[in-house]
């Protein structure tokens, strides 16, 4: 990570050259002391003009005139470095970028989302919605400036770079979203990221069928097909429009904050016992049991176990009165 200050420290290092060759000059060739031999480089290169410690020999005074023309070369260097970079807004860029990368490295529990096109703002537009940090990594900044989304965190490079995906925190991540067009380039990425973070949830995308074995076999955890996808949604608004319609408004409708979360029980309790429909106004859509298998609609006598994962529909503030209540 790059000291947003770094691009003054030629000029000044420059400086502080200068200040040294006078300080030994004056003293080799003069004899001055050391305070003598400073005062004399302060009144020279500041072109204060007053009077000389001691009279100056013919070597001191060529000596003088090339401290002074090397103190305004360094000057003119220094002054329009500072400008450029100030006064231009460079600098603002950097001390932004540098803020933001260093608010990347506390992250904890985020989602890296591997390229903004499509794909990746949709992520990206979902996660925002249910508060969730994520970093995007995309080396093409025109996808930026395309979004109109404002992206707290992001990375204009290489997400295929390892040294990309651990500046955007992949070592305290919790999930990996790769959406890059090149089957090739989502697979590199998938290996790099398990190889970084063994315990890491990715989600790949694919756009040929051969691709999503070799995700697979990487260390994704899931693979989507959009293209696929696509045909699959078109033919169920042929089959069913309505029920279809409905879905998709339930996962766009941002007015009611309306979602769909699964949450981790930590109790044994009955169905019936816990009465979640009447104290929080959610429904239960399904359970995930100790094997992993589904359990859609359960009924009111289903035994629920620690560890199962319930999965809800409602509204945001309804889910939060569900998670405080199977908690």
């Amino acid at each position: 990570m790059k000291n947003p200050l770094r691009k003054i420290y030629r000029p000044v290092i420059g400086m502080m050259i200068v200040i040294l060759i006078g300080c030994v000059g004056y003293r080799l060739i003069e004899n001055y002391n050391w305070l003598e031999a400073i005062y004399m480089t302060a009144i020279t290169i500041s072109t204060i003009g007053f009077m000389e410690v001691k009279p100056l020999s013919e070597a001191g005074r060529v000596f003088t005139i090339f401290l002074i023309a090397g103190n305004f070369t360094v000057i003119a260097y220094f002054v329009s470095v500072l400008w450029g970079y100030l006064i231009d807004g460079e600098f603002k860029k950097d001390f932004q970028l540098y803020k933001m990368k260093k608010q990347i490295e506390e992250l904890k529990n985020h989602v890296i989302i591997c390229g903004f096109g499509r794909n990746g703002r949709a992520a990206a537009q979902m996660l925002l919605r249910n508060h969730v940090p994520f970093v995007v990594i995309e080396k093409d900044n025109d996808q930026f400036e395309e979004s109109e989304m404002e992206i707290r965190f992001h990375l204009h490079s290489d997400a295929t770079r390892e040294e990309v995906l651990l500046e955007a925190g992949i070592k305290n991540a919790k999930a990996l979203i790769t959406t890059l067009p090149d089957d090739a380039a989502n697979v590199f990425v998938v290996l790099s990221a398990k190889e970084l973070n063994k315990n890491l949830l990715i989600i790949s995308r694919a756009t040929n069928d051969s691709s999503v074995r070799k995700l697979k076999h990487a260390g994704a955890n899931n693979v989507i097909m959009p293209d696929k996808l696509g045909g699959v949604h078109m033919a169920n608004l042929v089959l069913n429009p309505d029920v279809k319609e409905f879905l998709d408004w339930m996962q766009m409708e941002e007015k009611g904050h309306f979602l769909i979360k699964e949450i981790r029980c930590d109790k044994n309790f009955v169905l019936s016992e816990l009465k979640l429909w009447e104290k929080t106004g959610a429904s239960i859509l399904g359970i995930k049991n100790s094997e992993k298998q589904f359990v859609l609609n359960p009924g009111p006598n289903y035994k629920i176990e620690t560890g199962q994962l319930i999965i809800l529909m409602g509204e945001e503030v309804q889910i939060e009165k569900a998670h405080e209540l199977l908690q």
